[in-house]
């Protein structure tokens, strides 16, 4: 299916857009992973040729961008921004490393089993936006490489948001399609989910954790310290913590009180700034405000626009629906093959486009077969077999999910860069271990 034939005569020279925005989308990956140029200036250059050149107009390509994920990660970067003020990270992040005796690869699992429950229990994004910091300090005082510990926890961050309707934003897009309840996310995709963990976890210690070693007289200044000490500023604790709890009960509870992630992040992002500014004078208020927003990951954030514009392009002209359409007259009809199909394409889909995006292709194409199959409730195989997908095929690249970037960019910063295609040399082919335990999974108990 091409754009509205009003949309495509505006394509310059006449071009089709389907090769036009192909050739836009590819060129921008093509950058992207060759890391010369910022990701953030290249997503942002590939948005605005897709609307010079006519495939999207301005309307079109601003209906494209994904305002509940920006606005769900702009509103708890800032509350993050806030409360890592406290030292209320530090107090964790010693805590933690002291439970273990300050071993790397003690600390390594207890951070992703953290991550991956608190993942499941309120979303991915802001459990890593929590959890990064905190990780990046153990390993500055481990003085050892973060690199597995990210790793690990980008990893544990999509399985783990993958067992809950509110653990991932494909899972809250398919439910939401098909009126499907919290309760029916635990119940289908949660059991499986500690098995995929676990096997990860043993892959990473293979790789990494059998060889993780920190001197004992790192360990030893970790265990002389005193956690208590780390809070420094008990009243704005308080006032986090508070935030930080109200926001945190309303996701779980966004859906009786009809409210999206981005909505209850930003008034939760509101109410903090305003508390911790309530006693300082105006020109106080205004530095603090800006020191806060200057913590903001921005450069995530507009590369997340522009890689919403760059889809929207591919999308409007029929790209993402063709490369579906063929996968479904492939499967001849048959709700095994359909499902598989559904499954491996939905995760190797999410690893090179972002998961989003796809889900949102996807969901209309798999209601329209229903009659195919007998009825709409018969397509259950076939639903939890995107949200399998989409989740877990996240982990394939640093560009798959929304967790990914927060904690790259978090890893940047920190002076610790986390490359494209090395991450995709080990993060791909596990993923696809964790997809073949998925198929497994979805086979015996639906097909």
């Amino acid at each position: 299916m091409h754009v509205e034939s009003e949309q495509a005569a505006q394509i310059v020279f006449g071009w089709d857009p389907l090769w036009v925005s192909s050739i836009l989308f590819i060129a921008t990956y093509a950058v992207i992973v060759t890391e010369k140029v910022n990701r953030a200036i290249v997503s942002l250059l590939g948005a605005s040729l897709m609307i010079t050149l006519g495939v999207l107009n301005q309307e079109t390509a601003a209906s494209g961008v994904d305002f509940n994920t920006l606005g769900l990660l702009t509103g708890m970067m800032v509350i993050v921004a806030i409360t890592r003020r406290s030292g209320v990270f530090q107090f964790v992040a010693v805590w933690s490393a002291k439970k273990v005796q300050a071993r790397p690869w003690g600390i390594l699992l207890m951070l992703s089993v953290v991550t991956a429950v608190f993942s499941a229990l309120l979303d991915n994004v802001t459990t890593v936006l929590l959890i990064a910091p905190v990780t990046l300090l153990i390993c500055q005082e481990l003085n050892t490489s973060p690199y597995p510990f990210l790793l690990a926890q980008i990893f544990a961050s999509n399985i783990g948001g993958t067992a809950t309707l509110i653990g991932d934003p494909p899972n809250i897009m398919i439910g939401s399609a098909v009126n499907l309840s919290f309760n029916d996310f635990l119940l289908n995709l949660a059991p499986i989910v500690p098995l995929i963990l676990l096997v990860t976890l043993g892959v990473i210690y293979v790789v990494w954790g059998r060889h993780m070693q920190a001197s004992d007289e790192t360990r030893e200044r970790i265990m002389r310290f005193r956690e208590r000490e780390a809070i420094t500023d008990v009243p704005l604790l308080k006032k986090s913590l508070f935030v930080l709890t109200l926001v945190i009960v309303s996701f779980v509870m966004a859906e009786p009180l009809h409210l999206e992630p981005a909505t209850i992040a930003m008034f939760g992002a509101a109410l903090l700034l305003l508390l911790s500014n309530l006693t300082n004078k105006a020109e106080e208020q205004s530095e603090n405000v800006h020191t806060t927003f200057g913590e903001v990951e921005w450069v995530t954030i507009f590369f997340f626009i522009g890689l919403f514009i760059v889809v929207k392009g591919i999308e409007e002209a029929g790209v993402l629906k063709i490369l579906a359409d063929r996968v479904l007259d492939l499967t001849g009809g048959d709700l095994a093959i359909t499902s598989m199909a559904i499954l491996w394409v939905s995760a190797i889909a999410s690893a090179i486009v972002d998961n989003i995006p796809f889900v949102a292709t996807m969901i209309p194409l798999i209601k329209s077969m229903a009659p195919g199959f007998g009825g709409a409730e018969y397509l259950m195989p076939l639903w939890w077999s995107l949200a399998l997908g989409a989740c877990l095929g996240g982990n394939g690249s640093l560009i798959g999910a929304s967790a990914n970037l927060i904690v790259a960019g978090f890893a940047e910063r920190a002076g610790h860069r986390i490359h494209f295609l090395q991450f995709m040399a080990f993060a791909f082919p596990l993923m696809l271990v964790t997809i073949l335990i998925a198929s497994v999974y979805v086979y015996l108990r639906y097909l």
